[in-house]
């Protein structure tokens, strides 16, 4: 499936190369025809200015200009297709990576410093350079990435939103084309957003009282002028004009930022008006869930075009103020910098209102098209069925974070609360990766998209695991010390007062202390969470272990195996019922060229 999923992307690829080659040559030819007509120009307004008979070059030079000006604007307008075509190209390529887990080939992962004291992340690979939220990760703003990232690592999960959110996937899984269009406008507004909330964020700089004297003040001047020029009054708008451009001047000295951050919001306000206008444009189809996320921009009173329109407005008006020639004449009979910056405070305050609302919709529809795109990509995985009932009951799971080529998938079972499976097995048997495969799906199962298996039972379970336990020099923890506090703070988990069961994950425990001590507090361990409000699984060499199946119910024993052939060792990666029958560390030594003692003990294992 994954290959045909390919086969369509690089079939998509080679014909954007091709419309892409067409309108690099369509560019090539206006660039020649800008050089031609630039030239031609040239030597036409030369004649027209020194031949005597000049009326014919000077029509000539004024058709050749305007068609200088409207070669520019065909030939910008083209540049412009050039890139978004090169933006849609780009992105599938990238749908080509993650399908092959070409992690190079992907956008970098956003920044994000995953916490030693979240119940799962830095253990199950969710944040980071090689990470479950960089596979899935197609947004294009830094807050759709972060929603995303969020829904990911919630640690309690709520199955209404998680139903709510499965029902939006699923319609958007079948919209591939709003998908992409949406992540080609967005492209480029990671820093886009924080400009335009830091501008809305301002306070109003104009004081209504202020410019409504100003506009008394322009109509006396008005009034002063008529006078003096019918004879009725003597000329004294010759004093009131330039005092009263002085004193419109000295009541600006606070709006100067305004106009300063309005021209920078310029950008800011053509690229979420492209972004807007698309989500206008009614694409998200039949889906009524669809329809009720994105109506306020279905909305057509109150739709988000319309407000940015009075915005444009506002922002070429204030662009008159870096032309002198109007700009003067202007101040000088109105307070115009005044009612520009008034105008802005108004537009801002109204936009300061809104703008949220209509961002959220745009980070939730970024969130949920990349966890749609994942499970259009990967026709095989599915939604999970939410039950009430505490198990966990996956078929064929795999771990969605290796090659489909090498992956190896196992149905796993577990039900009922304090049951516990403790998995034995080799060195390099598979048992870390399965853990964090059972993980994994939790984190999509919640986030409410498809998890990599072809059927999935499970119910609201609190995540928590110990997997990657590390020691720090600098604060003076040991490795033992590290895994304790971690193993203590699964216990707090648990004794939190929660509708949900706990679900756990360790891998090797005790591992940092000698045989006995590890022995004993492990058996003393387990034993106390067979008591809890919990299940899970615990990976470890210890086989000593397994005997806690013989003593109590609720444990089972499963295992990874291994087989010598032709001195290697070859791994199948199945789990299997029971526990595990073979040993392979002296196995590895010797392969490695170790020095090993040879006794009946040693042997045996």
């Amino acid at each position: 499936m994954t290959s045909t999923r390919l086969q369509a992307l690089e079939r998509q690829r080679q014909r954007l190369d091709r419309r892409l080659q067409q309108l690099e040559r369509y560019s090539r030819w206006y660039s020649t025809a800008r050089v031609i007509s630039a030239f031609t120009l040239m030597v036409a307004a030369v004649l027209a200015l020194t031949l005597p008979d000049s009326t014919p070059y000077w029509v000539l030079t004024g058709a050749v200009a305007v068609m200088f000006v409207v070669l520019v604007a065909l030939h910008n307008r083209l540049n412009e297709g050039v890139r978004r075509w090169q933006t849609w190209r780009q992105l599938k390529l990238e749908h080509s990576a993650r399908l092959t887990l070409n992690w190079a080939a992907l956008p970098r992962a956003q920044a994000h410093t995953a916490s030693p004291e979240h119940p799962f992340d830095l253990d199950l690979d969710v944040t980071g350079d090689i990470s479950l939220h960089r596979l899935l990760d197609t947004t294009a703003t830094r807050d759709g990435s972060d929603r995303l990232r969020g829904w990911l690592l919630t640690t309690t999960p709520e199955p209404d939103v998680i139903r709510a959110r499965q029902t939006l996937v699923k319609a958007l899984k079948h919209l591939p084309v709003f998908r992409d269009k949406l992540a080609l406008y967005g492209r480029g507004s990671k820093t886009l957003i924080a400009r335009a909330l830091g501008w809305l964020d301002g306070q109003n700089r104009v004081h209504s009282r202020v410019l409504t004297g100003l506009l008394a003040w322009a109509l006396i001047n008005a009034l002063l002028f008529v006078g003096h020029a019918v004879g009725a009054l003597p000329p004294l708008w010759q004093v009131t004009i330039p005092l009263y451009f002085i004193v419109n001047l000295l009541a600006l000295r606070g709006a100067g930022d305004i106009f300063a951050d309005a021209l920078a919001a310029r950008e800011t306000v053509e690229r979420l008006d492209a972004i807007f206008r698309f989500l206008e444009a009614d694409r998200v189809g039949g889906s009524p869930e669809l329809r009720t996320l994105c109506a306020p921009f279905l909305d057509r009173q109150n739709r988000p075009t319309r407000q940015l329109a009075l915005i444009r407005r506002v922002l070429i008006a204030a662009g008159l103020r870096s032309n002198a020639v109007l700009w003067l004449p202007l101040n000088l009979v109105l307070p115009w910098d005044m009612l520009v910056a008034w105008g802005l405070d108004r537009v801002r305050g109204r936009l300061a209102r809104l703008m949220p609302q209509w961002l959220d919709v745009w980070f939730e529809l970024e969130a949920l098209c990349a966890l749609a795109t994942y499970a259009d990509r990967h026709p095989a995985a599915v939604f999970p069925n939410l039950t009430t009932e505490p198990c966990f009951e996956g078929t064929a799971l795999g771990h969605p974070l290796i090659r489909a080529d090498i992956k190896v998938r196992n149905n796993f079972q577990l039900a009922g609360s304090g049951q516990l499976v403790i998995i034995t097995g080799s060195n390099m048997a598979g048992k870390s990766s399965f853990l964090r495969t059972l993980g994994l799906a939790l984190c999509m199962a919640y986030a409410g998209g498809v998890v990599d298996a072809t059927a999935l039972t499970v119910a609201p379970f609190r995540l928590f695991t110990c997997i990657r336990v590390t020691d720090s020099v600098t604060e003076g923890v040991s490795y033992f010390y590290a895994e304790v506090k971690r193993l203590r703070a699964l216990l707090d988990a648990l004794n939190m007062p929660s509708p949900y069961p706990l679900f756990y994950l360790i891998d090797e425990i005790f591992k940092g202390t000698n045989n006995r001590e590890r022995l004993i507090g492990s058996r003393s361990y387990l034993r106390a969470l067979t008591d809890q409000p919990a299940l899970g699984v615990v990976a470890t060499h210890d086989l000593e272990l397994v005997q806690l199946a013989d003593e109590l119910p609720s444990v089972h024993n499963a295992h990874f195996r291994e087989q010598v052939v032709d001195g290697a060792m070859i791994f199948d990666y199945h789990l299997r019922p029971g526990p595990c029958p073979t040993t392979n560390a002296l196995k590895i030594m010797r392969l490695a060229g170790l020095p090993i003692e040879e006794s009946g003990e040693i042997n045996r294992g």
